[in-house]
């Protein structure tokens, strides 16, 4: 009998390993450039559909060190500038087809700038069918945003954040579904860098701050994503391969903001977004998926 018993908990330990995230794919960025064959750059000035005032360029985004850390970073960079018509610049950067992934956990660690009046960081995912069937019918994960007008208005530009799914079969007048929490963190967000956390499974998407400092902290997002394959339904948007994105854009209607001249944040020089590292994990269960064109 204690024979069985043994063999049954080491068979509970096995599967409970197996269970574990695992790290699949990453980016340090270590390299001294970016790396091209898991990144794409954007060339873009139409304001991203949200009245935004930056020309995205692909010389707005390197690899270099964070000057108080040290730390390798992405580092993409906010400018008050004419170009291609627009009155200032910055930059925007996904893994579009050259990664997406289904189901998981995702961690990136940055360093916001200080958004003050205008700036719009943001780290966040689209349906990696967003090229088909558009938005919001992609499907979109916003893990964190900092710069929303509440927050400005409140006084709170450097706490205040949110965590967003969008979604639907067409945006319909702007009537299409989707789910915005907002929080007032009880310290500065953009003094120093901190982790954002994705647990995405096909029951629920949660979000997490500072995980690792704060094991037992509670996600200050969180959707379920269960139920029938029905139109404007959640589960028929996110579960599917998303691929991920970084961006830094000026203005728009987050902030609420259509004048460079009220861009607070650039008004002393340029601004600055800091990525050390974004890393997806998996479990390697049947409803996962990986799909990459970079070595793991």
């Amino acid at each position: 009998m204690r024979k069985f018993i043994v063999v049954i908990l080491c068979f509970i330990s096995l599967v409970s390993v197996s269970q574990e995230y695992k790290l699949v794919w990453e980016d340090n960025f270590n390299q001294t450039n970016l790396d091209t064959t898991k990144w794409s750059a954007l060339e873009s000035g139409d304001g991203g559909g949200n009245r935004e005032l930056q020309y995205y360029h692909n010389k707005n985004i390197s690899v270099a060190k964070e000057p108080v850390s040290g730390e390798s970073c992405l580092i993409i960079t906010a400018k008050k500038e004419s170009y291609m018509g627009r009155t200032c610049t910055s930059g925007r950067l996904s893994t579009q087809n050259k990664m997406n992934f289904k189901f998981g956990k995702i961690v990136a660690r940055i360093k916001m700038p200080n958004t003050a009046d205008g700036l719009w960081p943001a780290f966040w995912m689209l349906g990696a069918d967003s090229q088909t069937v558009k938005w919001p019918k992609c499907g979109e994960i916003d893990i964190v945003e900092m710069g929303k007008i509440t927050g400005i208005q409140k006084g709170v530009q450097d706490r205040y954040f949110n965590g967003a799914c969008h979604w639907g079969e067409s945006w319909n007048g702007g009537k299409y579904p989707n789910k915005g929490i907002s929080t007032t963190n009880n310290y500065c967000l953009q003094d120093d860098f901190h982790t954002y956390t994705l647990f995405w499974t096909p029951e629920s998407i949660k979000m997490y701050l500072d995980l690792e400092k704060y094991p037992k902290a509670k996600p200050y997002y969180e959707l379920q994503i269960t139920g029938k394959n029905l139109p404007n339904e959640t589960s028929r948007y996110f579960r599917k391969p998303f691929y991920i994105l970084f961006n830094l854009a000026v203005g728009g209607t987050f902030s609420e903001i259509y004048d460079i001249n009220k861009i607070t944040s650039l008004k002393n020089g340029d601004a600055k977004m800091y990525v050390d590292y974004v890393r997806v994990y998996q479990k390697g269960t049947a409803n996962e998926e990986l799909n990459t064109k970079s070595p793991r």
